[in-house]
């Protein structure tokens, strides 16, 4: 797997390691990548057994894009959590709190696909270092660790990780790799969740971390163009060169540019 061959992954759906019932439903959320999490989501008395339940569930699993989410670098179960990985054959793992290059040293000698989870003060500052490390083929932005990282606090408006949530994206642009946004931990309130993906979308976010089935018909529905922008987009298009007006709005070559993405991201989402 590598990030030029695969479509931007509108949602990332997070699911506990250690719930093989939740595993199993998976494929009737459709979300476009999943991550069966043996970090956050398992206390460290139950970090071993949970391992097997997630090798032996993701292996019932048809998912063609299916992630496990190790323990982080330096941590006792990083390295087995790799060797679960590899036997699982899954598609690769999402690595969190990656903060420096040898953070990836073990994952990288093991050959997998890496999803770089940036969400600590120092691995926000070397996002661009971490973005283009080997076998990194998308990177997401995980705004709860980091501002426990930073000692602050969390508003509904998010103001506070405007300046995090942009430098990770930028940096995995400038990388070529897939950048996914932050996790809305509100998981009932649809209004903030879509609010978020909107704000998300329009920094240049290609998916969203979902953590509830809901949420992944939530970032489709932001992260992939609307009948109304296709129909816009082709008619920028139509006009190839110069200076032009489509719906009361000039547009010239940079309009042609956006044009051009949005309709390659329709077709991705349309792929689906």
């Amino acid at each position: 797997m590598n990030a030029a061959s695969n479509p931007a992954m509108r949602s990332l759906l997070f699911v506990p390691g250690d719930r093989a019932d939740m595993i199993a439903k998976v494929p009737r959320w459709k979300p476009d990548a999943v991550v069966v999490d043996l970090e956050d989501a398992v206390a460290g008395a139950d970090k071993d057994s949970a391992r097997s339940v997630a090798v032996a569930a993701i292996a019932r699993v048809s998912h063609p894009l299916v992630f496990l989410r190790v323990n982080a670098a330096g941590t006792p179960w990083h390295l087995a959590d790799l060797a679960a990985a590899a036997r699982a054959g899954v598609a690769g793992i999402a690595l969190p709190k990656v903060e420096r290059p040898e953070d990836l040293d073990a994952a990288q000698r093991s050959g997998l696909s890496i999803i770089g989870g940036l969400e600590t003060a120092r691995g926000v500052a070397n996002a661009r270092a971490m973005c283009e490390q080997p076998n990194v083929v998308a990177v997401y932005f995980g705004a709860e660790d980091f501002i426990a990282d930073m000692g602050g606090r969390r508003t509904r408006g998010g103001l506070e990780v405007v300046f995090a949530r942009s430098e990770v994206c930028l940096a995995a642009r400038l990388a070529g790799v897939p950048a996914i946004d932050q996790a809305v931990v509100s998981v009932h309130d649809e209004a903030a969740f879509t609010a978020d993906a909107e704000q998300g979308r329009a920094l240049g976010y290609q998916g969203k971390i979902t953590l509830h089935p809901v949420q992944v018909t939530l970032a489709h529905r932001v992260f992939t163009p609307s009948e109304q922008e296709v129909t816009h987009a082709r008619a920028v298009l139509a006009q190839k060169t110069g200076v032009g007006v489509v719906d009361g709005q000039m547009v010239d070559d940079v309009h042609r540019k956006m044009a051009g993405q949005t309709l390659a991201r329709w077709q991705q989402g349309d792929q689906r």
